[in-house]
Formats: C-alpha cells, structure tokens, sequence
C-alpha cells in the first residue's frame, strides 16, 4: 500500500524516492489524539490503516464533522498551511497506522514538485466539496434523510464507527438515531 500510496502522489522516481526518505509510519491506538482544537498543526497525515474524526468541542460536546478511513489525507489545513490555531480535533478512532508528513517538508515539496502540488489541490477541492454537501445536508435535510444518504454514500461508516459518533455527525442524538434506525 505504501508504494501504491507513493504511486498517487508523484509518478516521478526520484520524487517518490524522496518521499520514501521524509514521510513517517506511525502507529497509533484508538482514541489518540494526534491534534488538539487550539494547537497548531505541524504534520499532515494519510491513512493507511483505521479511521480518524476531527471534531470540536461546542459547551462541553464533542461534534463531530468528518471521517477519514484508508488512503484518506487528513489535517486541519487553515491550521497547518497558515500555522494558525486549529478549530478542531484531530483523533483516532480505530488503532490506526499513518503516514505523517512534517510541514516543513510539505512546503519543500509544494516548492519542488508540480505533481505533489497538483495532488495537494485535488485534496484541498475535495475537502470543501465534502464540506459543502455537509453544510446543505444540515440544512435542506431531515435527520432521517441524513442518515439513508450516509447509508447510501459512506456504508463504511455504519459499519466502524460508534453510534453516537455517528449521531454527532448527523447532528442528532444517539437516541434519535436509535430512533430512526428502529424505523428503518
């Protein structure tokens, strides 16, 4: 997985060589929190193994917002391009393994390789598509209606990650999601 990883980043040789030399494995276990809300991000991570959230904390709960599983970049960008405090939480929800990239290498990198760039944009454009169906989810959509389109476009979803995990994201209590499971 870690050549095909260094595959989709750059077809270039010695580029990949040189990712192979700076980027990290790391293996971490469930509920380890790789970024806390308020520090600022020095590392962006990829997921080769398990499943991280970010989320922050709203008058004393967590709200969840997003889901990373396997080949998934995950960091708080604002926070680790414009070395600003991070609005939310980074953390393991399965024993996960990931590939850390420092920021000081993903500058470099920006700098030297157009495909590396590229891929980067890719990543970035995603993310506000994934938040922008997000954002009009919460809004246009009943909790029901959130939870049969997560079914439909994220099963995985369903299938590894907590029920009030899940509630949060929807933006919905465990309760009502029981709720709305017992309907189905």
């Amino acid at each position: 997985m870690f050549d095909k990883l260094l595959n989709s980043i750059s077809e270039d040789r010695s580029m990949r060589d040189r990712l192979q030399n700076i980027l990290v494995e790391k293996k971490v276990p469930p509920k380890t929190v790789l970024l806390h809300e308020g520090d600022i991000a020095n590392e962006i991570y990829i997921v080769k193994e398990g499943c991280l959230r970010e989320w922050f904390n709203k008058d004393g709960k967590d709200i969840t917002f997003q889901f990373f599983f396997e080949g998934k970049p995950v960091a708080s960008i604002d926070s680790f391009v414009n070395q600003k405090p991070s609005l939310f939480t980074i953390e393991s929800i399965e024993p996960s393994t990931l590939i850390s990239l420092e920021q000081k290498e993903f500058n470099k990198l920006l700098v030297a390789s157009p495909d590396f760039k590229d891929r980067f944009q890719e990543f970035i454009f995603q993310r506000f598509s994934d938040y922008g169906q997000l954002f009009l989810s919460r809004i246009k959509d009943s909790p029901t209606e959130r939870y049969e389109e997560l079914i439909k476009t994220h099963p995985e979803i369903i299938r590894r990650i907590p029920q009030h995990y899940i509630a949060s994201y929807l933006g919905i209590t465990s309760v009502s999601l029981s709720r709305i499971r017992n309907r189905r």
